[in-house]
């Protein structure tokens, strides 16, 4: 006879979570490693009494607002290289809808993030209820639809025995190296306090393993005749190499080979800065040498990319007779553009195409080219990042912190001028210890993001810091976790770089032709006086050590009284909003400029723009 237990819907949905184990080095582990909740009418009564009674297995951090918990919970899966994820806990209504941001970011990262968030009653009965969205012709379309269109998997529980198909399937999804990415389980009031009779073997303990899958010898068998034919050959390593634990595995097949590796944004610190086949980050946000040696390239292997834009030069970066191979281990990523598919994981594919492969190197002097023009942007790099040449900026700010950090010290970036900046000049210490947001390019992600980040890090690295960078006007949109860093002793060390405003869309108003206007404080017509914020006041406010450097070597003084903290500490410093900006190392990107306008500048720059369009690939 079956055994079985009567539970609640959300307290079963809260010990099966518990009960999910994975294996990371040798060690069992909860999958989940807790969670994020901010609690309303929605959730607390049902689903917070189960967490309470498992508030020991999966601790459950306060959040102050749900787009950062969403954020957090991100950057959680990123330290965890997706092997390990936080659900975040939203009522009905608002509180879940804050999460919308914070999903589509984990969509487009391709991050695990469970989200258990309340919804109406099934029954219908009180409605309409507080905060329900009525749809006078679609009376079970609410809120929590939208999450349709940024989930990866999305369901909502009606009856209680429907969590034995759900559950699962949304496990599957987030650790599908594929598939990978947010679930959301929308959770009806009345529903989660519904019971049932549940079969006890459900709730199981199970340790999960992370699909490892082989290509195909014929997709390798032609990936590896194409390389074999290369005169020109270069690997663009993108974040699935991280995803994949394929570091070790690249630097070996590129080093027997002979072959140039670049970086994308997602692939910082695949390699060290001091590998002799390290040729630099790619693309828009990339490097003189990485573009160079692409433009060049005869075969591309595009491994663990999916090619976005800023990687592509929106397409243009590569020459038109290019081949490119697509080693992926999502069928879409790996066929992009009409590549040469291989579809698999990244540490075995590379695996076998090095053993088709063997005897193989790429011409000396091709390499020998693109270490010429790395060592061209290192010079570059040394010279503008160096405190002192020009006024205040963000290049200067990231040489202070590079030179001062741990080598395990994680980096944090997301949206406005710092990821290009960061992207072209941190110098890589150790492997896997930068992350750029910018598959959702998600201003609010910095702090949050980075709070997330150190919960993950203080779980194995207690002794290092996560260190994030933020400008003034990602700052503003969302800071309230610097309170939650210091409420959970959760140490960041956080550099606030203000230029008064939006100034990296500023430069590319300017760069289009168009007048500053709306971006800048000082540019804002309905700003009569405009002034800055004391950000030291406001993050002291929050708890945090703060104080203000007016210039680089203030700033390293102030850094070194951060790393000794134990507590969040916040560095402000002003940089300028116009000058001191990496003015190398871009390639073109396809933004929409007018076809006509009344200002002549920008009808000039609209047609300089279009002019590069000849080099773009139109689907090949």
């Amino acid at each position: 006879m079956n055994e079985t237990v009567k539970l609640t819907t959300a307290q079963a949905i809260i010990r099966f979570i518990a009960n999910q184990y994975i294996e990371i080095d040798g060690k069992e582990m909860r999958i989940c490693g807790g969670g994020f909740g901010i609690f309303g009418h929605g959730n607390v009564t049902c689903l917070g009494e189960a967490l309470y009674e498992n508030r020991a297995a999966l601790p459950l951090y306060r959040g102050q607002n749900e787009q950062g918990m969403g954020f957090a919970a991100a950057g959680y899966a990123k330290q965890w290289l997706r092997r390990r994820f936080m659900f975040c806990t939203a009522s009905a209504g608002p509180g879940t809808a804050n999460l919308l941001t914070s999903a589509a970011l984990a969509h487009a990262n391709r991050l695990p993030v469970l989200m258990l968030c309340g919804d109406t009653f099934i029954t219908r009965l009180p409605d309409p209820v507080l905060q329900q969205l009525e749809h006078f012709g679609n009376p079970a379309l609410g809120v929590n639809d939208a999450f349709k269109a940024v989930s990866r998997f999305w369901d909502r529980i009606t009856h209680p025995a429907q969590i034995l198909q759900s559950l699962p399937a949304a496990f599957a999804t987030m650790l599908d190296p594929a598939d990978c990415g947010p679930a959301f389980i929308g959770l009806p009031q009345d529903v989660q306090g519904w019971t049932y009779d549940y079969p006890a073997s459900f709730f199981a303990k199970r340790v999960h393993r992370i699909r490892s899958q082989a290509p195909d010898i014929a997709e390798i068998e032609e990936a590896a005749v194409t390389l074999k034919a290369a005169k020109r050959p270069v690997i663009i390593a993108g974040g699935g190499v991280q995803y994949a634990g394929a570091v070790d595995a690249l630097i070996d097949f590129a080093t027997r080979h002979n072959i140039p590796v670049v970086e994308t944004i997602a692939g910082r610190a695949n390699l060290t800065q001091s590998h002799p086949l390290n040729i630099g980050p790619v693309g828009v946000t990339g490097s003189d040498s990485a573009n160079t040696v692409v433009a060049q390239a005869d075969v591309i292997l595009a491994l663990g990319t999916r090619l976005q834009d800023f990687t592509t030069g929106s397409w243009t970066a590569f020459a038109k007779d290019a081949r490119i191979i697509g080693l992926n281990v999502g069928r879409h990523d790996a066929a992009k553009h009409l590549s040469l598919p291989v579809v698999g994981d990244a540490k075995l594919g590379l695996f076998a195409l090095g053993e088709a492969l063997s005897g193989y190197r790429a011409p000396d002097d091709w390499t020998m080219n693109a270490q010429t023009e790395r060592a061209k942007w290192v010079a570059y790099t040394d010279t503008i990042t160096t405190p002192g040449n020009g006024p205040n900026s963000y290049a200067q700010a990231i040489r202070v912190v590079n030179d001062l950090c741990d080598s395990r010290d994680r980096v944090v970036a997301a949206a406005g001028g710092l990821p290009a900046e960061v992207t072209a000049h941190w110098q890589t210490k150790e492997p896997g210890t930068v992350d750029v947001e910018f598959g959702f390019s998600c201003m609010g992600y910095e702090i949050a993001g980075g709070w997330g980040a150190r919960i993950a890090q203080f779980e194995r690295e207690p002794d290092r810091d996560t260190i994030v960078f933020t400008g003034d006007g990602s700052y503003l949109l969302m800071n309230s976790d610097i309170y939650s860093s210091v409420l959970t002793q959760r140490k960041l060390i956080i550099c606030v770089l203000d230029n008064g405003g939006f100034a990296v869309i500023n430069k590319l108003q300017n760069n289009t032709g168009n007048e500053s206007f709306n971006n800048l404080l000082a540019d804002c017509p309905t700003i009569p006086h405009p002034f800055a914020v004391d950000f030291e006041a406001h993050a002291a406010a929050m708890g945090a050590n703060a104080e203000t450097a007016a210039n680089p070597a203030e700033f390293a003084e102030a850094f070194k009284r951060a790393k000794a903290a134990d507590k969040t500490s916040v560095i402000v410093m002003k940089v300028d909003a116009y000058d001191g900006w990496t003015t190398q190392g871009h390639a073109w990107w396809e933004v929409g400029t007018p076809h006509i306008s009344n200002s002549a500048t920008v009808t000039d720059k609209h047609q300089e723009t279009e002019a590069a369009r000849s080099a773009q690939r139109a689907g090949i």
